[in-house]
Parts: structure tokens; C-alpha cells; sequence
């Protein structure tokens, strides 16, 4: 049985990892220790700027998931932005995904959101059909970046 919960700083370590493996894996790149380490913990200690949760089965951590926040102005409501999903490669294809995203869910009608939305590397078909099965759609909206 898989068993989701809120990630706390004795965490770290596995979400670490499991960021540094979704850049290798999606992106093909190696992300920075010494900005990921803290940007992580910044999160474990400070759930206004975002929550982790994680994926446990048998007292191991197998996945994990990151909400982040945004205030609609049009919608008077909060829309919470799904990031950082990763799946260890063994838990793969077992339901981890559904499990966190269905725990997410949850305390999102909880906390009356008005949506979940979530980006992916335009590459990813893999992820795009696991969103698209998951019930998301493709918004009308196209994000844009400027690094600063």
C-alpha cells in the first residue's frame, strides 16, 4: 500500500535526489547543490512558499511532488501549481503518481482552490499522457520565462 504525507526536513536528503534525477531524466541537465539543497529546505521550513509531499511504500520513499501557490485575482481563489513530480524508477508504473496527485487533490478542495495546474518540458510525451490520464487538459495559456 502506498502512503502519502507532507515531507518534513528529515526529508531532504530523498528530495534532493529525487530533483537532481528529474533534471538528468527530463531536461538532461545537472542541477546546482549548493542552490537546490537550500531552495529544498526553504520549502520543508516555510509552507507559504510551497509544500512537499512524498510517496512512501514499505518505510521507503518512492516519489514525491511539490505544490507552489498562486493568487487569482480573476477567480478570487488560490490556484496551486504542481512541480518537482518525480517517481523512483522501481515504483514506476504502480500507481505513485495517482497516489500523490490524489492526496494533492484532496487538500486542494480542502483549502478551496480553484485549480491545479502544472507545466512540463515541451519534450516530455511521457508525462504529457500521465497528466492527460490523470484528468488534466492542455490550458489555453503558453508559459513564457525570463531569467533575470
Amino acid at each position: 500500500m502506498i502512503h502519502c504525507r507532507r515531507a518534513t526536513i528529515e526529508d531532504h536528503r530523498y528530495l534532493v535526489d529525487g530533483n537532481h534525477s528529474i533534471a538528468k531524466e527530463t531536461e538532461g541537465i545537472e542541477l546546482s547543490e549548493t542552490k537546490l539543497g537550500p531552495g529544498i529546505k526553504a520549502i520543508l521550513e516555510d509552507e507559504n512558499k510551497g509544500i512537499y509531499w512524498v510517496a512512501i511504500h514499505e518505510g521507503q520513499i518512492i516519489g514525491q511532488i511539490l505544490v507552489t501557490y498562486e493568487w487569482s485575482d480573476w477567480r478570487n481563489g488560490q490556484i496551486w501549481w504542481i512541480q518537482s513530480v518525480y517517481v523512483w524508477p522501481d515504483a514506476r508504473q504502480q500507481g505513485v503518481f495517482k497516489a500523490l496527485l490524489d492526496r494533492v487533490t484532496t487538500e486542494a478542495r480542502d483549502n478551496s482552490v480553484v485549480e491545479l495546474r502544472l507545466y512540463a518540458d515541451t519534450t516530455n510525451q511521457k508525462a504529457h499522457s500521465t497528466y492527460l490520464s490523470q484528468g488534466f487538459t492542455t490550458g489555453h495559456y503558453q508559459v513564457f520565462e525570463k531569467p533575470l
